[in-house]
């Protein structure tokens, strides 16, 4: 009757275990499918001198369709422009933000392109698709350019470090997207022709696959 009673209390422990297991595996299961429709977090400092034509935008999202947080800011003209951006986005199960400072400096005057232009270009795309973020930028050099570029990769995030001083067009595009179930968090294009110095800085977190194309 003894061995009968430790039979049954062994199988009941073992059951309970197999239901606590059961049960942290379904938590751990919601807890990733919940994160993978999470924005991709992202922090971004820019720097841009212009002399001459520039045309930007950028978006910043945490969720699709009429939800979360959103900002959109678009520049475009000629003359002369010092501008300085600070953005950011967040997203956890308790936190929905995006924030962006502009500090900026706009004064007009025509700008006439070079009649001719010099076949000499640069041009580098970086993806990270583990992280879900792509960089890129390209160069037609009318006089000169001086860069220097820093780009660091893993599983879990990406840093992209632009610097650059240019006598002729510079494009400047990044896009960060965690998956195909979430929206884009990030996306950025810049043109800027004439005399163009770039300082900027993106660091991109949380972890995905995700195929992306260069802006």
């Amino acid at each position: 009757m003894r061995w009968m009673l430790f039979a049954l209390l062994l199988v009941a422990l073992c059951l309970a275990a197999s239901m606590d297991a059961a049960n942290a595996d379904e938590a751990a299961t919601k807890d990733t499918s919940t994160n993978d429709r999470l924005a991709q977090n992202f922090t971004e400092h820019s720097w841009i001198f212009v002399n001459g034509y520039m045309e930007e935008s950028r978006v910043l999202q945490t969720q699709a369709g009429f939800h979360g947080q959103k900002i959109a800011l678009s520049t475009s003209g000629s003359g002369m422009a010092t501008r300085t951006i600070d953005s950011e986005v967040y997203r956890d199960s308790n936190r929905d933000e995006a924030s962006l400072t502009i500090s900026a400096n706009y004064d007009y005057k025509p700008y006439t392109p070079p009649l001719t232009q010099s076949d000499l270009r640069n041009a580098l795309c970086a993806k990270n698709y583990e992280v879900g973020s792509v960089m890129s930028e390209s160069y037609n050099i009318d006089k000169d350019l001086i860069k220097d570029t820093k780009i660091y990769q893993n599983d879990s995030f990406s840093v992209y470090e632009i610097s650059s001083e240019v006598q002729g067009t510079a494009r400047i595009g990044q896009r960060v997207q965690k998956n195909a179930k979430t929206v884009p968090s990030f996306i950025m294009g810049g043109t800027y022709m004439g005399y163009v110095q770039i300082r900027s800085e993106t660091i991109v977190g949380n972890t995905s696959v995700l195929t992306l194309p260069c802006p």
